[in-house]
């Protein structure tokens, strides 16, 4: 897997729907969730997983992500789960309502039982109110663990709020979660938007979360691809004046000076770095598209 892959717009894929699995091999999305915890009843478990398999061993998906999400550690599919997806050699692994640090060092060990899984990451559901209060403890739990995945929906059932447009019920949540994935390192994805009908609605809480800082959105539909792939990648203004503010920083460190000036604004060592990993993004969203 490449060191850096962009995530704007992870999509859950009901593993029991093999269709829908087949359809994902030509979608525009940056990663393909295959799910076997929510959107796989009980006695479909079993088919899932065999569909899993089946998938990950044809490939086709190009240099999308592909994330296999396992049932939690409470129920009696997990092993079963992770068994097939170490097997197939998924970019990462999510493990669903996870609150405390024995979930993923517990599945470190499976893993390393089971085996050939190197490069398989691991990657967390932060969704119950006991997640939100052990959010350090989870963050160091694992140096597998690479990314988060907000679990919205659930936290709100779970606090008895009401879905409102600004999400202003867990806004806090959400902030404390993001501050605590930027000082350890993750990558932190926001929760799904469940009304795949609603267009604006949609794009206006991608708008929020990108401003928030997540590096991407959860989805449930196809249709909701475009606008988080546009939402969460740099524009072509912002590319533009990247480069331009590395020029005149460049030019003005070459000639001793600290600090450039650009339209009329200070450019520090702060906004040249920013503005690298825009260019970075582009990059890796450029050679996701050829591939």
């Amino acid at each position: 897997m490449r060191p850096f892959s962009p995530k704007r717009s992870m999509l859950f894929m009901p593993a029991s729907n093999a269709r829908a699995l087949e359809k994902a091999r030509g979608l525009t999305c940056d990663g393909v969730i295959f799910d076997l915890e929510d959107a796989v009843a009980p006695d479909a478990k079993e088919a899932a997983r065999t569909q899993v398999a089946d998938a990950l061993k044809a490939g086709g998906y190009g240099k999308r992500l592909r994330v296999v999400r396992i049932n939690g550690l409470d129920t009696p599919w997990w092993r079963d789960d992770l068994a097939v997806a170490v097997s197939g050699k998924p970019d990462a692994i999510l493990v669903p309502k996870v609150e405390q640090p024995e979930t993923m060092q517990r599945l470190e060990e499976e893993m390393a039982w089971l085996g050939g899984c190197d490069d398989t990451t691991l990657w967390s559901m932060i969704e119950t109110p006991m997640a939100f209060l052990r959010l350090e403890a989870l963050a160091q739990a694992s140096d597998r663990q690479t990314t988060w995945v907000i679990g919205s929906n659930d936290l709100v059932k779970d606090l008895r709020a009401e879905h409102t447009k600004d999400r202003m019920p867990v806004m806090m949540a959400l902030s404390q979660a993001l501050l605590v994935a930027r000082a350890y390192g993750l990558a932190i994805l926001d929760g799904v938007y469940g009304n795949f009908r609603d267009a604006d609605g949609f794009a206006s809480e991608c708008g929020q979360a990108r401003e928030m800082g997540f590096d991407g959105k959860t989805l449930i539909h196809p249709s909701q691809i475009e606008a988080a792939n546009a939402t969460f990648a740099p524009s072509a203004d912002a590319l533009d004046q990247a480069h331009r503010m590395i020029a005149a920083f460049e030019e003005a460190k070459a000639a001793g000076k600290g600090v450039a000036v650009l339209d009329g604004r200070m450019v520090e060592e702060l906004h040249v770095q920013t503005a690298r990993e825009q260019l970075a993004m582009a990059e890796a969203i450029a050679f996701l598209a050829e591939n």
